[in-house]
């Protein structure tokens, strides 16, 4: 099935074969031209902050590891409202959770939604900048899964990565191998755990291809596909974020916690996408 209860579809027939066939989505201009200059100014301030190693920036994590991957922000839902309409946007959010697989998305509490964010970060990559080979299906962890079964897709992991400059030939695009999803083999060029810390990226990996993207242009994809980047060999700097959706009893990958302070003011399917475990039921006399 690919309607929700309001009788509205969540994918096209082809958006269905097409992510199934390839493992990921281009969707051409999700974003305002409004958002995304809201989410480049959060960029510039987080630039600005000039953060050396690792510290915070408000509620928001500030790395600069000093590798290939570039400065990283982690908890950008924590940045202001802009991010917090990214949470449940329109141009993915019904497609996300079609592709997870959760049986009835319109049933939720507030606490325990149909969907669950386990992380949300951000890059700025300079030149030189780049991301090794990583995932595919052979892995075969439940987390990251691409799954079908009676009708339905299961998805361990849907990531949405946004474009927040343009990103061509030169600018290290994302890069992925299609149908790597399902692939029961290693890919021979993959980067191996304890190579992390060399400098690789994923030019010259067979089969790869670079994923092109405007900026306000999502690339959706699960996470089981072989993926990575080009090297950034143009001026300037790459700008992405990417919002990492699986199922609701999923839980947090990195030790960070959404605030108080955004819980309170989150709508309660918001909340519920960024902090689904919050109700407890204990023993007599136990508050903790």
């Amino acid at each position: 099935m690919n309607e929700h209860v309001a009788g509205v579809r969540a994918c096209t027939d082809m958006e269905e074969y097409l992510f199934d066939l390839n493992g990921y989505l281009i969707l051409k201009g999700a974003l305002t031209p409004a958002q995304v200059d809201a989410c480049n100014r959060t960029y510039d301030e987080l630039n600005a902050a000039n953060v050396d190693g690792r510290g915070w920036h408000g509620n928001v994590v500030v790395h600069n590891s000093g590798r290939q991957e570039g400065l990283i922000f982690q908890q950008l839902y924590e940045a202001g409202p802009v991010w917090e309409d990214l949470l449940d946007h329109p141009a993915w959010y019904d497609k996300v959770i079609h592709f997870i697989g959760t049986d009835d998305p319109e049933n939720f509490d507030g606490q325990h939604g149909p969907a669950f964010i386990d992380e949300c970060f951000g890059t700025i990559r300079g030149p030189g900048g780049a991301q090794r080979l990583h995932s595919g299906g052979h892995v075969g962890t439940i987390r990251t899964q691409f799954r079908y079964h009676a009708g339905k897709f299961h998805c361990g992991q849907v990531n949405i990565l946004m474009a927040l400059t343009d990103i061509g030939p030169g600018d290290g695009a994302t890069m992925v191998v299609p149908g790597s999803h399902k692939s029961n083999i290693r890919h021979p060029q993959t980067v191996a755990l304890e190579r992390r810390g060399e400098e690789v990226s994923m030019d010259g990996v067979v089969g790869a291809i670079e994923c092109h993207l405007d900026k306000g242009d999502v690339l959706l994809f699960v996470d089981a596909i072989a993926h990575g980047s080009a090297r950034r060999t143009n001026p300037g700097h790459r700008r992405i974020a990417v919002y990492r959706y699986g199922p609701s009893w999923g839980y947090f990958r990195l030790p960070y916690r959404p605030s108080p302070e955004l819980l309170e003011r989150l709508t309660p399917r918001r909340r519920g996408l960024v902090y689904p475990h919050q109700r407890e039921v204990l023993p007599p006399g136990r508050t903790a």
